[in-house]
């Protein structure tokens, strides 16, 4: 029997740069819920296959079970959700240049997104969640009580993500560069056969182009205490 959510799910869905994970991680912690990183489970299984030494040219041939065989896990913690691999919790591993580059390609072969799907879920089962990620309101969490899909400028996303990864000031080739790359990326999750990047039917749009951090939180804030009691 599925255990009663104890809260409500809440998923934040968007292309890369539109502000989804560092929004949905504030939102949780001044709601008092949990963050589910959608990314760091891709990023996770990513590191795995490095660590054992799988040829990258052949994860797309590796079968669900193989994916499930690598032990990847959510583990709660208080009110975080810890990624673990077998007994080892994963933290800056993450975040090299080397995982950033082969998550997103993993995260388009349909067996490494079933191997996941379970997991996710299994951390929303008693609600009182925060999810992003590009499909948590229609494929993750479709029940989800509230659904939000933050979209951004193009050039707007390209500059977070140059400061997100140590550019101080970024000009304006840095932000053409980056720019291309993104719009490279959105049509690739646009355009992918399993679990395409798309808006929910019911979610609610919060474009953060001209919001400040604080703004954006608060909107999302504001929305999940007017549609459900947290």
């Amino acid at each position: 029997m599925t255990p009663a959510r104890e809260g409500p799910v809440v998923t934040l869905d968007g292309p890369a740069g539109s502000g989804k994970s560092t929004t949905a991680r504030e939102v949780a912690r001044r709601l008092g819920f949990r963050h589910l990183d959608s990314g760091a489970l891709y990023r996770a299984v990513t590191f795995a296959l490095l660590e054992a030494g799988v040829p990258e040219e052949e994860w797309p041939a590796l079968t669900e079970a193989e994916f499930r065989a690598l032990r990847v896990t959510v583990t709660p913690d208080g009110e975080a959700l810890r990624v673990h691999l077998g007994d080892r919790a994963l933290g800056p591993e993450l975040r090299t240049t080397q995982v950033t580059a082969l998550a997103s390609p993993l995260a388009r072969i349909p067996a490494a997104r079933s191997a996941l799907l379970d997991l996710q879920r299994q951390a929303g089962e008693r609600g009182r969640l925060v999810a992003d990620g590009r499909d948590m309101g229609t494929v993750v969490f479709p029940d989800a009580e509230v659904k939000v899909f933050l979209v951004a400028d193009l050039r707007e996303r390209a500059r977070r993500r140059l400061l997100e990864q140590g550019v101080a000031e970024p000009g304006g080739g840095d932000i053409d560069a980056e720019a291309a790359r993104i719009a490279e990326r959105d049509e690739r999750d646009a355009g992918r056969a399993v679990s395409p990047l798309r808006r929910p039917d019911d979610a609610v749009d919060l474009d953060t182009t001209r919001m400040g951090f604080e703004e954006q939180v608060r909107a999302v804030v504001e929305l999940v205490r007017a549609r459900a009691r947290p």
